[in-house]
């Protein structure tokens, strides 16, 4: 059990030996009882609601461990967390600092970031159609084949789908070149804006027609398919800043993007390239299988938010997509998403002395 959820309203975690003990009501009983036993050494992160209550010595002994805590709002907003003690690593956070004003480090370091999260989208399209039988075929093929195609495919909007794709594809494609060519941050933001909007026209036509999504809206999110993207990236960026923060980094410190006040934004660099893989993907399974319905959100702060059930659905989800083992095409080895998050930190802090350690992840 790599991450614990407690997400049922009012828990009580106390410590018993080794092992935390998690009280909450027992509907079925109408009293409080025993709901689940942890021990710590199957522990290595516990994600929580801000209505949960820990013991002081519960919370030393995660602590003691190594264990990170993030703690959540009913809306999926991070407040907060707990991190273990951990050695400061100032010659490292020294380089990081002269690295992060040095503009040819920081081109370099953005540009691959970059590059990776536009064939990341590239490949999630491609795998999606693949999965659903379109026709990946030129886009100008000869009338003879397009007549029989339409033929054997009566519904219209299938047809335009199938077009857009192909169009989509094609436009990534032709998008390589100029953004490895970017003399400037900035303009390696541009590329990155377009390609993520394109994808996202091309990545909406997937999900079922009960849940549409016409844009991406974040502060608040106003549909069901933007508040499960954003619960999702929230996820994410905190998992991002602790692996960060436990390799002797700062996380506050970014390239791509801007060095401000009141985020992470090396972890917001980092995370980028994950973004089709796990978070648009997980999103685009949820909804597709059904697992999340209508019913698993509810309103508030004039947004719309996944409400306590369907946050028990999505971790138990996205635990399972980030410790699915898979063999990776990039580095020839079994790992898993969570693995190649922490190993971004890890090639970051290599990159400082030698930037050609710096290997932005690559889906298959």
């Amino acid at each position: 059990m790599p991450t614990a959820c407690l997400n049922q309203p009012n828990l009580r975690v106390h410590l018993k030996g080794d092992r935390l003990e998690v009280y909450g009501r027992d509907e079925s009983r109408e009293s409080e009882t025993l709901l689940r036993e942890i021990p710590l050494r199957d522990l290595d992160r516990l994600i929580m609601s801000d209505s949960v209550h820990f013991t002081s010595p519960a919370l030393a002994a995660i602590l003691r461990k190594g264990i990170p805590i993030q703690v959540f709002s009913w809306a999926g907003q991070f407040l907060g967390g707990f991190l273990p003690a951990q050695n400061h690593h100032g010659l490292s956070r020294l380089s990081q600092y002269r690295r992060t004003l040095d503009a040819e480090f920081a081109l370099q370091m953005s540009g691959r970031i970059v590059i990776a999260k536009l064939y990341n989208q590239r490949r999630v399209i491609q795998r999606l159609a693949a999965s659903r039988n379109y026709d990946l075929g030129p886009v100008n093929s000869d009338l003879q084949t397009k007549q029989t195609a339409e033929a054997t495919d009566p519904k219209p909007e299938v047809r335009n789908h199938n077009s857009e794709i192909r169009n989509t594809l094609q436009w990534l494609d032709a998008l390589f070149a100029p953004t490895r060519n970017s003399k400037s941050i900035d303009e390696l933001r541009g590329y990155e804006g377009v390609s993520t909007a394109r994808y996202f026209q091309t990545w909406s036509g997937f999900l079922p027609a009960d849940f549409p999504f016409e844009r991406r809206s974040t502060r608040p999110p106003l549909n069901p398919v933007n508040a499960c993207i954003s619960f999702c990236s929230t996820v994410l960026y905190n998992e991002a800043v602790c692996f960060l923060h436990a390799h002797g980094l700062d996380p506050a410190l970014g390239l791509l993007h801007t060095t401000e006040n009141g985020r992470w934004s090396l972890a917001l660099d980092l995370m980028e390239p994950f973004r089709p893989v796990l978070v648009e993907a997980l999103a685009l399974d949820l909804f597709s299988h059904q697992i999340l319905s209508a019913g698993h959100f509810e309103p508030g702060n004039g947004g719309v938010y996944l409400n306590e059930e369907g946050r028990k659905k999505f971790f138990l989800q996205y635990e399972r997509r980030m410790e699915r083992q898979f063999l990776s095409e990039s580095v020839g080895h079994r790992t898993t998403l969570r693995q190649q998050l922490e190993q971004q930190a890890l090639m970051f802090k290599a990159a400082l002395e030698h930037p050609e350690k710096f290997e932005p992840f690559l889906m298959n």
